[in-house]
């Protein structure tokens, strides 16, 4: 990695650390998130750091063979490392690779009811299946799942400082258009990031080099690792239908309405051929699901088909990786968004929503008559969000608004390439104050 990327996790990680009641910390990820890296930058701040690596050291997962006290643990290390040292609170255990030896996460209550040591375990969420744990230590370890950059994250590695953000957020508080100046620049920079999506060793070499080289070469490789996961950890399930639904994500989104069918994926293919396939590959962080709801109206969890889904990339970077060498070249060479425009602000704002801490939830009823890509949420009410690739008529989201029938929804946002504003019914906000929305809402709209 070229330059040492701010995360998120970075302070969550000091606040941990400073917390007197710290418990043992579980970090998933998806693949090549960053997790060891950040980890392994805050082992730093203790005197001494204990890598176990259970993919490449697999020697150690005979540590626990006599036990999960933490004095026999510590007794098993040393004898595979005799270098290893343990000093009262100031050392930190750190069991990468969790998903390799998921019994680990037993010893946690051991070492939280020593007391003496702070332990992280990190591990893909591919692989981590807490039922194959003999005892997964409830109410003696604290999780944390880490995604790949957001838009935040990808600022800060182009230099951007949190003051900054703190004035673009001041747009949206205060409902203070931006200058022509800040709008080219702050959408070049989300092409950008449309392009090379979150991934932090992609985001690192782009950032440093200041071009595409190279770029595709790696997206494609982490495309073929996801692969090679998806036959290493789909434990239980047919990996070639696995598989095929990965590979069919980019057609589902090509289509006009985005639903997944099974229909689509194979000739012949039947529903009940792939139970399963979809909510491991949203469990293993590849794919964010977006469910239909019965009706517009509160609450969502409880409202939603299960039945009926979009499924979009977690990274619009990888999205773009899969697509067609001349798409790709096309889209990097000139920006040209037409061909998959719709399916990419869709996928880029889904993933924005997620990484804000909102669950998806889409609205089509059966005539088609209305259409929303997403909902969210204030403290009241029920919260339209239209992604518009073209700044064109939104009949769908003046309906949802200004029909009486639909009493949980009081205004709506909808996303696009124009500066803030709000007409009475609805805020028009740019794509690339997304990741700010839930604060926004959280700070403004729900006092």
């Amino acid at each position: 990695m070229n330059q040492i990327l701010k995360r998120k996790i970075d302070d969550f990680l000091q606040h941990w650390k400073q917390n007197p009641q710290r418990l043992p910390l579980i970090i998933k990820g998806s693949r090549q998130v960053g997790k060891t890296f950040s980890i392994e930058q805050f082992a730093k701040t203790y005197g001494n750091f204990i890598e176990i690596n259970f993919v490449t050291e697999p020697q150690y997962k005979t540590i626990f063979d006599t036990g999960f006290k933490t004095d026999d643990i510590l007794k098993q290390i040393s004898f595979v490392n005799p270098d290893a040292k343990f000093v009262a609170n100031d050392t930190l255990i750190l069991f990468d690779e969790l998903q390799a030896y998921p019994n680990c996460a037993t010893s946690l209550k051991f070492f939280k009811l020593d007391g003496r040591f702070d332990v992280i375990c990190s591990g893909s969420l591919m692989g981590i299946n807490y039922q194959e744990i003999e005892s997964n230590s409830v109410g003696y370890k604290e999780e944390y799942e880490m995604k790949s950059l957001d838009f935040e994250e990808f600022l800060w590695a182009k230099g951007y400082s949190e003051a900054q953000i703190e004035d673009i957020y001041s747009h949206i508080a205060e409902q203070k258009p931006f200058s022509q100046l800040e709008m080219d620049i702050m959408f070049g920079h989300f092409k950008d990031y449309m392009l090379i999506g979150g991934m932090p060793a992609v985001v690192s070499d782009f950032v440093s080099q200041n071009n595409f080289s190279g770029i595709l070469k790696k997206q494609q490789m982490l495309l073929l690792d996801y692969e090679e996961d998806i036959t290493k950890y789909a434990v239980g399930l047919d990996k070639g239908k696995i598989k095929n639904i990965y590979r069919n994500i980019p057609n589902f989104l090509a289509m006009e309405n985005k639903k997944f069918q099974i229909s689509k994926v194979a000739k012949g293919a039947r529903s009940r051929e792939y139970i399963g396939t979809v909510d491991w590959l949203a469990d293993a962080g590849i794919v964010n699901v977006c469910y239909n709801l019965n009706l517009p109206e509160l609450p969502m969890k409880g409202n939603a088909n299960a039945n009926e889904y979009k499924i979009y990339f977690r990274d619009t970077g990888l999205l773009i990786a899969s697509l067609d060498d001349e798409s790709q070249t096309d889209l990097r060479h000139n920006r040209n968004f037409n061909t998959y425009k719709g399916a990419l602000y869709e996928n880029i704002a889904a993933d924005m929503l997620v990484k804000a801490g909102y669950s998806l939830y889409y609205y089509r009823n059966e005539k088609s008559t209305i259409e929303m890509d997403f909902f969210i949420r204030d403290a009241e009410s029920l919260i339209p969000v239209e992604v518009k690739a073209k700044d064109n008529a939104t009949p769908s989201l003046n309906k949802l608004i200004t029909d009486t029938k639909y009493k949980d929804i009081r205004y709506g946002i909808k996303l696009c390439y124009k500066n803030i504003g709000f007409n009475g019914k609805f805020y028009t906000l740019p794509y690339f104050v997304t990741f700010l929305l839930k604060r926004w809402i959280n700070e403004q709209i729900a006092k």
